[in-house]
């Protein structure tokens, strides 16, 4: 059984079909790549997994439990957690202010408690914050966990993004184009970051990207959309010759 499962999935806006009878997989410890033209789908499939969009018909399965009616809050408690396209941080806090922000989502802390500044909400502070500055570090962003996160540079505030997410625990991680917009130094960075997401947290995961580079060097498995289909696939060499995945990017002869 894999750790995440999309059977028969459709989306429709409208008379539009965004997603149409996906059906694709990702195991606990898999990079999987999701690629298309723009407009084929692949921010759809992301949103309906997180929960942001219900699927129309069909199925979504996280360890073989059905989440496919499940809220985003629900989905983020059972291990599915995502990144988007643009930098969603709050720029008028600090950095680990925002990776604390991550963790107050399993963390087991009581209203009651805060409220009272017990002993035991301090203590619960105390380890929160010690796990904040531990996911800064994995992600690379030691001494920066007191600067305002409007101040890092665009790289570093894209790392931010993927800590947040790394803080809520994730089981399967959602990367909405992780590289866009960086130079090839943050590009490298990122992607070293993905692997290791993978190889020491033995996290699933999931990427939407443009940059085909860093997708066929990163990714055992690519699915291709296009037009809210699967038209492809398999390893990053079966793709590159793949004759329906040249034709929806560069077009028939």
């Amino acid at each position: 059984m894999a750790l995440l499962e999309l059977k028969d999935v459709s989306r429709h806006f409208g008379g539009l079909a965004a997603v149409s009878h996906l059906d694709m997989a990702a195991d606990t410890g898999e990079i999987v790549g999701l690629i298309g033209p723009n407009g084929a789908g692949k921010t759809t499939v992301f949103n309906v997994v997180s929960g942001v969009f219900h699927a129309d018909h069909g199925q979504v399965l996280l360890d073989g439990e059905d989440i496919s009616n499940l809220e985003p809050h629900f989905v983020a408690r059972r291990g599915v957690v995502r990144t988007f396209q643009t930098t969603t941080l709050f720029a008028g806090l600090s950095v680990i202010e925002n990776a604390l922000l991550g963790l107050h989502l399993v963390s087991t802390t009581g209203f009651r408690e805060a409220l009272l500044n017990t002993i035991s909400y301090r203590d619960k502070e105390r380890e929160l914050r010690r796990k904040a500055l531990e996911t800064l570090a994995f992600v690379g962003l030691v001494g920066a966990e007191n600067e305002f996160a409007r101040n890092l540079p665009y790289g570093h505030q894209r790392l931010l993004s993927i800590a947040i997410a790394l803080a809520a625990r994730p089981r399967l991680l959602l990367l909405d184009e992780p590289v866009a917009g960086m130079n090839p130094r943050e590009v490298k960075t990122t992607m070293d970051l993905i692997r290791s997401i993978r190889d020491r947290r033995g996290i699933g995961i999931v990427l939407v990207e443009h940059n085909m580079r860093a997708v066929t060097s990163l990714c055992e498995r690519i699915v291709v959309l296009n037009f809210g289909q699967k038209i492809a696939e398999g390893s990053a060499a079966e793709i590159r010759e793949n004759q329906h995945v040249i034709d929806a990017y560069l077009g028939k002869e």
